[in-house]
């Protein structure tokens, strides 16, 4: 279905090809999924699938890539919609109607498929992703997760030979992307689709996966089953990581294979529990930095955010988790003093975010929304630094600082669209921390990073906590909760449903729980480092065991 041969894409003022040789076979009906560290060409490979390299994009392409035996460079993007469906990583930039409904049309209208054939993969669409309630929805309402759902069945309702995902599952719950990869997997064995999926949390996919593409950061790409890919591979989802230290061969890739082969590692965890008892992250004592008492907002008649109190605390990391839709983003904007609040208040040192000026509500709580480059509107990086200075009046270079303090090295004469996702994200919280808040929020701020570099933006988050600083991050990256945060709190239709601990509000949840977690229940355990703290504490060997396929 798929072939690339000996493909090499370079593009103008690049030194070296974003892709080097790539010679790639995929049959038809596979779900394949490509992996490989932020800025190593994964969107570019994506794009050659639908001739947006180099029909769009530019740049030089030797070699060719065929899909059903048309040659895309041969052919504009327009002339392959009816084989190849593509959704791109930010589903809203898409969307060229206004609601839901006229969407999931919108594509079949341009490819004069027949009005009554329209309505029935309409609703077909609407029914295989949840989304039948939001048929009428204005699109700019709905939440990013709805977002995501509704631009992939918009795409499915052509129903394309070839289906490319980049990142589909990012901005979903777990839920959610459970769903989603339900219907995906259905495509492929049901209907013989080709998906071609570019996934950062490959903790949800690679279970899925018949075949992988490894991207290796030089323009090499590896072609080949996931467990022997990942067996050297540098980023690794946790199940992975768990199998690599106890010796498991072959690897697992499921929690289920993996917990098939955990006996001997629960029984190894069990005797070091009892005797040292792991200790709970709870949430300790400390001086509210932020008080919320009765926040509502409204979003016309739908009620986002419905009477949450709510306190945060010096040097306290809380997750702020929920499906898509219960009010994460409007909360934390009410928060800030920038989105609406209908009701309640909101007291930081004594003052209300939302009164005075913009420059005081920033060096009160910092916000970092879903997409950080809303916040860079300059054409370099040393202008967006010096910008962050001026307007927090403060000694020129401290956003340069702390830029290479999250970042080290970043060019100062890039544009800030050039820069990756995670760079592009270091700068947004270089420029907000500038005014040191004294409340720093941040919206689903792992969205397009790897494990490496989400492994990085852990660190800083735990040294701002240190600082003293209350950091809020709304996420559905439940692995990432289960590595820095210490609290929990948890919205479902604008209310607070639960809020304790991590262990407590995450253990056991069939939504919320880590792999790490799932594997091990009921040990109290949520992270491979927790485990490999508590066998090294208690000299216990991990314990080797097989796979039991």
């Amino acid at each position: 279905m798929i072939r690339l041969d000996h493909v090499t894409v370079t593009y103008p003022g690049v030194p070296e090809p974003t892709l080097r040789d790539v010679d790639v076979t995929i049959p038809e009906g596979e779900l394949v999924l490509v992996t490989g560290r932020t800025g190593s060409g994964k969107s570019t490979l994506l794009g050659l699938l639908n001739g947006l390299v180099p029909h769009f994009t530019g740049g030089h392409v030797q070699g060719s890539v065929t899909i059903d035996g048309v040659d895309t460079r041969r052919h504009p993007p327009r002339e392959l919609a009816h084989l190849v469906g593509v959704v791109g990583q930010d589903p809203l930039m898409g969307f060229v109607t206004d609601t839901v409904e006229d969407e999931l049309a919108y594509g079949m209208e341009q490819l004069g498929t027949p009005p009554d054939l329209m309505r029935k993969r309409v609703e077909e669409a609407l029914d295989l992703l949840g989304i039948a309630d939001l048929r009428r929805r204005p699109l700019r309402a709905l939440s990013g997760g709805q977002q995501q759902r509704v631009a992939i069945g918009s795409v499915l309702t052509a129903h394309p030979r070839v289906l490319v995902l980049d990142e589909p599952t990012s901005a979903l719950d777990p839920t959610a992307a459970e769903e989603v990869l339900a219907a995906i997997t259905r495509l492929v064995h049901d209907l013989a689709v080709t998906v071609v999926l570019a996934e950062h949390r490959m903790e949800r996919v690679v279970q899925y996966a018949d075949d992988m593409l490894l991207l290796c950061g030089d323009g090499a790409v590896h072609q080949g089953s996931p467990g022997v890919l990942l067996a050297d591979a540098e980023s690794v989802p946790p199940v992975v990581r768990l199998g690599r230290y106890a010796g498991w061969s072959p690897l697992p890739l499921s929690v289920r294979d993996a917990r098939r082969a955990a006996g001997p590692l629960r029984a190894a965890l069990a005797q070091a529990e009892a005797a040292a008892p792991a200790p709970v992250r709870d949430c300790r004592v400390r001086r509210p930095a932020l008080t919320a008492a009765g926040v509502s907002v409204r979003h016309g008649q739908l009620v986002a955010v419905r009477e949450v109190d709510l306190t945060l605390n010096d040097g306290e990391v809380t997750a702020l988790m929920g499906r898509n839709g219960s009010g994460k983003s409007s909360l934390l904007w009410a928060l800030q003093g920038s989105g609406p609040r209908s009701a309640g208040t909101v007291d930081v040192d004594g003052a209300d975010p939302r009164d005075g000026s913009s420059a005081r509500r920033r060096r009160l709580v910092g916000l970092v929304p879903q997409t950080a480059s809303d916040l860079l509107y300059l054409e370099t990086v040393a202008a967006e630094c010096a910008s962050a200075d001026r307007e927090s009046a403060v000694a020129k270079g401290t956003a340069g600082s702390l830029l290479d303090r999250i970042v080290p090295g970043l060019g100062r004469d890039l544009h800030p669209r050039d820069l990756s996702e995670g760079q592009r994200l270091a700068l947004v919280l270089a420029v907000q921390l500038t005014a040191a808040p004294r409340v720093l929020l941040l919206d689903e701020p792992t969205r397009g990073l790897d494990y490496g570099a989400k492994l990085a933006f852990g660190n800083v988050v735990r040294d701002l906590a240190g600082e003293g600083r209350a950091v809020v991050l709304a996420t559905h990256d439940v692995e990432l909760v289960a590595e820095v945060a210490e609290r929990v709190v948890v919205l479902a239709e604008g209310e607070v449903v639960a809020d304790g601990a991590v262990a407590h509000v995450m253990g056991g949840s069939p939504a919320l729980a880590p792999q790490v977690s799932r594997i091990l229940a009921p040990s109290p355990w949520l992270t491979v480092a927790d485990v490999e703290r508590a066998l090294a504490a208690s000299s216990a060997p991990p314990h080797v065991s097989q796979v039991t396929q």
